[in-house]
C-alpha cells in the first residue's frame, strides 16, 4: 500500500486590517423610529413589553429631534453668515 502523503500546512496570514463595520446615520436612527412605531401599530409587541419599546421611543425620537434642531441652527448661522459678507 502506499502511504498517502500529507501536503505541508501552509499558513496563510492576512494582511487586511480587521473590517471596520458601517456606522448608523441619523437617517438610520429615523427609520429605525418609524419600524417601531409600525410594528407597535400592527401589534407586534405583547402589552408587556410596551413600556420598554416606548421608552426607547422617546429617548429616540428626543435624540433625533435634538439633533434636528442643532442642525436648523448651524444652518440658519450659516446663512446669516453668507447674507451678512454679501
Amino acid at each position: 500500500m502506499a502511504k498517502a502523503e500529507k501536503a505541508p500546512e501552509v499558513e496563510t496570514e492576512s494582511t487586511e486590517a480587521p473590517a471596520v463595520p458601517e456606522s448608523i446615520s441619523l437617517n438610520d436612527l429615523g427609520l429605525l423610529l418609524n419600524i417601531v412605531d409600525l410594528a407597535s401599530k400592527r401589534g407586534a409587541f405583547q402589552g408587556a413589553e410596551l413600556s420598554q419599546v416606548g421608552a426607547i421611543f422617546d429617548k429616540l425620537n428626543a435624540f433625533l429631534t435634538y439633533v434636528a434642531e442643532q442642525q436648523a441652527s448651524v444652518d440658519e448661522e450659516e446663512n446669516g453668515e453668507e447674507a451678512a459678507e454679501e
